[in-house]
């Protein structure tokens, strides 16, 4: 094993860019410092990226509401044509993110959909073992559940096989999504950009959810999540595009951003570029933005300036699922009022974690862990 190097979205094997559901080493991977701060205090506590206060914690209001595809997930110890044993799991985005949060104590629902078969019963089995309410997840009799095969190939990279067309997930509609967020009405909803690239019933399930965000006054947080595999960038570049004006909380690695952005305004990979490219969405309508920079941590954009997050230094065990737990880290931190500088080293944290630890959601942290990362080399927590 190695000390984490920090690969962002955009480099590194098959199964980051081209992968579906799991990032590889967004900000997480150098030794963490104190956040260098390049502009005010950032957000308040208690109020969105906007200054709009946040939906207060009712009863029957969960903290977050998400949804997309989450499949069986079959890993293997070595190339799938030479045999051996597999460890089955599950995994997606979205319900990555939503086992994180769980773990660190927020109620979260989740309205995917799955097939009505084994398949099926183990991924809503595995959410409410984690403490996620899926309630509004519905059960598809025309269709599976979707299939990924792991199959590790070097130390650093792994090859990632789907199994998803015509799946249950992909068939998600948007009646579905009304009746679960109706029947109770979330503080903050989780899009990802691998939904909308699903199906065009996916796509406009997605988009059905912002309008009934809008309706419930909820904050919208978007991880973009670009998967090549999946839609072209410019498929991609025009739904999202029309997403930005309704997103409170944008989060993406550099090379995502100009697909948030209209032609032309997207260039620049250097921190001037990223910042102007930033800037640029805050006057579309983001109230704030988070961006992954791999080794060098990420930085949040708000209307008090911007500020950044050094990552933390681990020891690399799988680095799959890391994005979707910074995601978790950074909405946690959000949902309990604090500022952008909270927000960050709360991300980097959960992130480490998962870097350090097998699987997709796996090693996701509680809230009592947290500070574990501190301890010095061979502590025995007793």
């Amino acid at each position: 094993m190695r000390t984490m190097t920090g690969q962002s979205a955009a480099g590194g094997g098959e199964a980051q860019r081209d992968g579906d559901d799991h990032d590889h080493g967004d900000a997480y991977g150098q030794r963490g410092g104190d956040a260098q701060r390049g502009g005010g205090a950032g957000a308040r506590a208690g109020t969105t990226a906007r200054g709009r206060p946040r939906p207060p914690r009712q009863p029957g209001r969960p903290d977050v509401f998400t949804f997309g595809e989450t499949m069986v997930a079959l890993r293997g110890s070595g190339p799938l044509k030479l045999g051996g044993t597999m460890r089955v799991s599950i995994a997606g985005a979205e319900s990555n993110v939503a086992i994180g949060l769980a773990r660190l104590g927020h109620e979260v629902h989740w309205a995917g959909a799955v097939g009505a078969d084994e398949a099926g019963e183990l991924v809503l089995r595995t959410l409410r073992a984690e403490g996620v309410e899926v309630s509004g997840a519905s059960a598809d009799p025309g269709a599976p559940t979707g299939l990924l095969l792991f199959e590790p190939r070097l130390p650093d990279v792994t090859r990632v096989h789907y199994y998803r067309a015509g799946s249950a997930g992909s068939r998600l509609t948007a009646d579905a999504i009304e009746r679960a967020f109706r029947a109770a009405p979330p503080r903050v909803l989780h899009l990802t950009g691998i939904t909308p690239a699903l199906s065009p019933t996916a796509r406009s399930a997605a988009l059905h959810s912002l309008r009934l965000a809008r309706e419930y006054g909820s904050s919208v947080c978007l991880d973009v999540n670009f998967r090549a595999r999946l839609w072209t960038a410019e498929e991609a570049a025009a739904v999202l595009g029309e997403w930005i004006p309704s997103v409170d909380l944008l989060i993406a690695s550099d090379d995502e951003l100009p697909l948030c952005l209209p032609p032309r305004e997207g260039n620049g990979g250097s921190a001037a570029g990223i910042a102007s490219q930033a800037g640029r969405l805050r006057e579309l309508g983001v109230g704030e933005v988070v961006v992954k920079l791999g080794a060098q941590g990420a930085t949040a954009f708000t209307h008090d300036g911007s500020l950044h997050r050094s990552a933390k230094a681990v020891r690399a065990v799988d680095a799959v699922g890391t994005g979707d737990a910074f995601v978790a880290g950074y909405l946690s931190a959000l949902l309990d009022g604090d500022g952008p500088a909270a927000r960050l080293e709360r991300a980097v944290t959960t992130g480490a974690f998962a870097v350090a630890s097998l699987g997709d959601w796996e090693g996701a942290p509680a809230r009592a862990e947290l500070g574990m990362l501190g301890a010095p080399p061979g502590t025995v927590v007793r």
